[in-house]
């Protein structure tokens, strides 16, 4: 299949999600696959959606005291190899350097699969009092992570990007409440950019990230009835700071060793986005996040040529607030161009012809909705604001009622079994937090338990597998 293709999507969404939503990331021009298997080309109007959850991430990550930095690409084996659960819980997915041109390389260097092991050996040289803390750092970069075998465009690549949080703090009670601001920032953006709902809780220990002590997830749903993990924030404790000898001199004088956390959002919540938004027409991208906001399609004949397009270019003047486009092609007809604009996801289109001129008026069309109105000229850009805010909001409302709809309820495991059997989707369960009832319920119904929801109530329910008290619901589901 032709990355460049513009013809239209030929999967239906509910019939063959799989192949509808390849479909939908590479004709509209999105991206694109690479040589390499597992690793994605952005390109332009995918990479600027990328540029603008960066932004807006990191904006509110300054806001809070968080600096960026940045440390190289490459970790020497020897310091990998310092937390001995971290190493094992990545040894799968490491990509090697062994030789530079025709020489072997003295130690092996492992391609970043994240960065606590290079980063720590060297912020240990950084701290030395409780002045210095706390400390709280991030860099924007790439990682490769390379076990699995069968790769999800955008879902799952072997390189993505992201931002890596690291944090250091003299206190657990520091280091502990940082995570609702963190969590906070990325439910902003995930909820307000993304247009994306999910559940915030807390992952099972055995899915909690290599070397932590507490993983804290958001956990999304896709058409397909799976689950996907969103951005997420781990509590390190102490275990990085003592494997690399982070110590600081506290204000009684004692040495101690520093409390760490880590946190990320990557690429993958792209591919949430147009799974999520995106329909049998093609893309559907929120215009908080979107290249194009909106794309001005002058109509015009051979008499009104002219007259149209001059009066559309001081239409854009009106829209110059907002990431608009003047279509002006001359050999595609209107029709294709709305075609296009609408495979390419671009949330509004105004369309200017030699009626509209006349009257004073442009035209709006939604590409969630398809919906039309006409507007005045001169109240053109306040009603294109007014639209695209309808429209972030209703692409949001929607995601959330799907979600609602798509979460279940079960008070047995053959209750869990038949959900997960037949409807698919998430599906809340008491459970007693016990780890062999985690895995029986794994065996039974297939799937696992996502995260354990953080807004809820104290449980009155009993374990579906044991019969014990459950303190809490469990969020179950199957995840790609």
């Amino acid at each position: 299949m032709s990355g460049t293709s513009q013809e239209g999507i030929t999967a239906k969404k509910a019939e063959n999600f799989d192949e509808w939503y390849t479909q939908v990331i590479l004709k509209s021009e999105i991206a694109d696959y690479s040589p390499v298997s597992g690793c994605v080309v952005y390109r332009p109007s995918g990479y600027a959606i990328w540029e603008n959850i960066q932004k807006e991430t990191d904006a509110l990550f300054k806001a809070a005291g968080i600096s960026n930095t940045y440390f190289p690409l490459f970790i020497p084996e020897r310091l990998l190899k310092k937390e001995a659960e971290h190493v094992e819980g990545f040894a799968p997915e490491v990509a090697w350097v062994t030789e530079t041109g025709s020489s072997k390389v003295e130690e092996r260097l492992a391609i970043r699969p994240t960065s606590e092991a290079l980063m720590y050996e060297v912020v240990a040289r950084w701290v030395r009092s409780w002045r210095d803390l706390p400390m709280r750092l991030n860099q924007w970069n790439n990682v490769v992570r390379w076990e699995f075998k069968n790769p999800t465009f955008i879902l799952r690549s072997r390189e993505f990007l992201w931002n890596e949080g690291h944090s250091l703090f003299a206190t657990r009670e520091e280091a502990d409440a940082e995570r609702a601001q963190i969590l906070g920032i990325y439910r902003k953006i995930t909820e307000e950019y993304l247009a994306l709902p999910g559940y915030v809780g807390k992952k099972t220990r055995g899915e909690t990230f290599a070397g932590a002590e507490g993983t804290y997830s958001i956990e999304h749903l896709l058409p397909d009835g799976k689950a996907i993990q969103g951005p997420d924030w781990h509590a390190d404790g102490q275990n990085f700071s003592k494997a690399f000898g982070i110590v600081f001199i506290d204000k009684e004088g004692n040495k101690q060793f520093a409390y760490q956390n880590t946190w990320a959002i990557s690429t993958r919540e792209i591919g949430v986005m147009l799974a999520v938004h995106s329909d049998d027409r093609g893309a559907v991208v929120p215009p908080r996040l979107a290249a194009v906001q909106v794309v001005l399609v002058p109509i015009v004949n051979d008499e009104s040529k002219q007259a149209v397009l001059a009066e559309a270019k001081k239409l854009m003047a009106s829209l110059s607030s907002f990431r608009a486009r003047l279509d002006d092609r001359d050999h595609l007809t209107p029709g294709r161009k709305f075609n296009e604009w609408e495979l390419k996801g671009v949330p509004l289109r105004v369309e200017f012809g030699p009626r509209d001129m006349r009257d004073g008026q442009a035209v709006l069309v939604r590409r969630d909705t398809g919906g039309k109105r006409a507007v005045k000229v001169g109240e053109l850009s306040a009603e294109v604001s007014k639209e695209l805010d309808a429209i972030q909001s209703s692409l949001f409302a929607r995601a959330s009622d799907a979600l609602r709809r798509n979460t279940h309820d079960a008070s047995t495991l053959e209750e869990l079994k038949s959900i997960m059997a037949d409807e698919g989707g998430m599906v809340r369960v008491p459970w007693c937090g016990d780890a062999t009832c985690e895995a029986k319920a794994r065996e039974v119904a297939g799937g696992k338990i996502l995260n354990v929801p953080l807004d809820q109530g104290p449980g009155d329910g009993r374990c579906i597998v044991c019969g014990k008290d459950a303190p809490a619901f469990a969020l179950y589901g199957r995840s790609y």
